[in-house]
């Protein structure tokens, strides 16, 4: 530790450490523009100065380094004097428009002209304008405001992995532009108006609709994939206006993927708030109390081997756990929390989660992806697997991928074959990588569901996992033979049992005609002429999605911003959200509309409290007690080796195709988002070969 004296005050910081960083540390409030934690050091905009003992000037504390002994003076009348006259001239060309900005009220010039300008402008000649830029359907620019602190040029650059911003001219003609007229191809472009600074860059969908300080924040969980990134909901009145992410750097860091932010306004928009029964091949607007008799009336007499459920990829744990505990009172088995058919080693939790932890990538020094496109899947995690990347240095972190993946992954990936055949040749190292990976520390393989909904699953499944165990990616203390999932409700349904009983059919045998009643908890991802034409079909959820059209009953639930609900993400990690507003008209949280059927079919649930369902799934599966809350929960070690012999002639030949087509429309939410339907017009293949062309 090298120790420095701050305003007097001595403080050890690590080696290589910045003057700001040792600023902080000894709880001094350092004002800045330029500087970012997880972004590369720019120094440009001078507003860290501080006064360095000895030194013959004031210096730019985020970019100098401290030695031991170091006096750093951060309250001066030199560094004061300095701060004002940074602030006035980057003030001389910003626009008097903060009553008309969208970052007004959170805008971080506004803070720091207010704390550390003088209040007057000595400026008088014409201020200069800029032209503005157009970054897609996503990011307003009013490029006027912009100070060059140039943090969305590094964060394009070093975090997205799409360099398409850039600062261009200098001096008085300095501008941030896009080096060809395009839209910005990042999953992650939301995050440059988090990181902006000013009100250069803001949210288009979002433009005039509300001020900061209108907003009533609520702590929430993203379900628009499985990685569990933690969020803000902010809401005005009984509407969500808009969704922003929250620091977990055990997850997210401080990233939010385009759908998760911006899928916002697809709440509003195709919503059941009320319930419906099919009379005579028609939809009709009931009651509860018409509904739930109907659909009791309609299950009497049918045996509970005739009855299913299949849940959808955005339900929280609660909901899944009470209609699990239904369908047990009705004397089914039929339960299936996986419509996409997908086959997971459930024998030990450690077979269907990313088992090193999203953290777990920072200490990872070779990667094989199988049958995976984490760009889509998991952005945020891909941006990860980028930081790591540059971390280890070029060629010092190797990526490989097995399957077709059709898109750049931001970093350089050895494509090792289409097919599983190339995991059998890496395992019989007919392949270079093999050994890439046994003489790497720490191997990771992430399995993807492009390997995992396919007939020879499993043989993919134990073919890694054969293949971990001989490179060491399961050693004690590390497990790197993780599953990669994109719904955020397949973990909790795994971990609640949601899976057919010994007896019970899997989704693809529900949906030929194996049921005569059919529940669908949100389930809505699948072909709807696999359902049988004589099938009962009950749909609860919250959106009149292609489902809903099929249905005999709709019962209108809660959207994950109208709950409080307990998602597990795709590394077991057990979080709860809160509710930020009500459901509209007459819908329901899901797992209070299946407690008040139990009563009107005559099997009433045990617990009538939300605190009464977290006890029930505790003894379900103890990582629901408390004791677990937003801890990792994964096993450390993986199941024992299976011979090879049990699984290598089931290898299929076929290439292995990843499972999202649109990014932008993979859940009823986002599919109902006009926003996102801009998105996929912008961003679809189909458009993207054209423009190629």
């Amino acid at each position: 530790m090298v120790r420095v004296i701050v305003d007097g005050t001595p403080v050890d910081v690590p080696p290589g450490s910045s003057a700001l960083q040792a600023c902080e540390a000894a709880g001094k409030e350092i004002p800045r523009f330029c500087y970012h934690e997880r972004l590369s050091v720019a120094g440009n905009c001078r507003m860290c100065l501080v006064q360095v003992v000895r030194a013959p000037k004031p210096v730019a504390s985020c970019g100098f380094p401290v030695s031991d002994g170091m006096e750093i003076l951060t309250d001066t009348e030199v560094v004061r004097r300095a701060r004002r006259a940074v602030m006035e001239f980057l003030l001389i060309n910003h626009p008097l428009d903060c009553p008309i900005c969208d970052q007004g009220g959170e805008c971080d010039l506004q803070d720091q002209a207010y704390g550390y300008g003088t209040g007057i402008s000595r400026y008088q000649e014409a201020k200069r304008a800029v032209t503005d830029k157009d970054l897609g359907p996503l990011v307003k620019t009013v490029m006027t405001r912009c100070i060059q602190c140039t943090r969305c040029v590094r964060f394009t650059t070093e975090v997205a992995g799409t360099p398409e911003l850039g600062l261009v001219s200098r001096g008085e003609n300095a501008e941030i532009t896009t080096y060809v007229e395009k839209a910005l191809t990042s999953e992650l472009s939301g995050n440059l108006i988090d990181i902006c600074p000013v009100g250069a860059l803001t949210a288009k969908p979002a433009a005039f609709h509300a001020r900061a300080w209108e907003y009533k924040k609520t702590d929430a969980i993203d379900v628009m994939d499985a990685l569990g990134t933690n969020i803000q909901i902010q809401a005005r009145g009984g509407e969500v206006m808009r969704i922003v992410p929250r620091v977990n750097d055990e997850v997210n860091e401080e990233w939010l993927s385009d759908k998760g932010r911006f899928s916002v306004d697809g709440l509003k928009r195709r919503r059941l708030d009320s319930p419906w029964v099919r009379v005579h091949g028609k939809l009709h607007k009931a009651s509860w109390q018409e509904a739930f008799v109907s659909l009791a009336r309609r299950l009497e007499g049918v045996p509970g081997e005739r009855i299913g459920a299949i849940a959808g990829d955005l339900c929280d744990a609660e909901s899944l756990c009470a209609l699990k505990d239904l369908m047990a009172e009705l004397g089914s088995s039929n339960i299936d929390c996986r419509q996409d058919g997908a086959w997971y080693d459930t024998t030990n939790r450690a077979g269907y989660l990313f088992n090193s932890d999203i953290a777990g990538l920072d200490n990872a020094d070779a990667l094989l992806l199988i049958g995976t496109n984490p760009r889509h899947e998991a952005p945020v995690l891909n941006a990860r697997i980028r930081k790591q990347y540059l971390h280890n240095g070029r060629g010092a972190f190797p990526v490989a991928s097995i399957g077709n993946t059709p898109v750049d992954l931001t970093y350089p990936v050895e494509v090792l074959g289409d097919g599983p055949t190339a995991l059998a040749d890496l395992l019989a190292g007919r392949h270079a990588f093999a050994e890439v990976l046994k003489n790497a520390k720490r191997p990771m393989i992430i399995l993807g569901h492009g390997a995992l909904t396919r007939p020879d699953a499993q043989a993919i499944y134990e073919a890694a996992k054969a293949l971990a165990l001989q490179v060491g990616a399961v050693t004690q203390g590390w497990n790197g033979l993780n599953v990669l999932h994109t719904a955020a409700s397949r973990v909790a349904g795994l971990d609640l049992g949601f899976l057919p009983g010994p007896r019970g059919l899997a989704s693809t045998n529900m949906l030929r005609g194996g049921v005569e009643v059919l529940w669908l908890l949100g389930a809505d991802d699948f072909a709807l002429d696999k359902i049988g034409p004589d099938t009962f079909v009950v749909y609860q959820g919250h959106h009149g999605d292609a489902a809903a059209k099929r249905a005999d009953v709709i019962l209108p639930g809660a959207a994950y911003t109208e709950k409080a609900g307990t998602y597990v993400n795709t590394a077991g990690r057990v979080q709860r959200a809160f509710r930020a507003v009500f459901p509209p008209g007459e819908a329901r949280e899901d797992w209070r509309i299946i407690r008040a059927f139990s009563d009107v079919v005559g099997h009433a649930l045990p617990y009538n409290t939300q605190e009464g369902v977290w006890a029930r799934m505790a003894s379900i599966n103890p990582v629901f007690g408390t004791g677990y809350e937003g801890e990792n929960t994964s096993p450390q070690l993986a199941a024992p080796e299976t011979a090879q012999g049990e699984w290598g002639s089931k290898l299929g030949s076929t290439p292995l195709k990843p499972v999202i087509a649109d990014y932008y429309q993979t859940n009823p939410i986002s599919r109902a988002s006009p926003t996102m339907a801009e998105c996929s017009r912008v961003y679809s293949p189909a458009r993207a070969a054209v423009a190629a062309e």
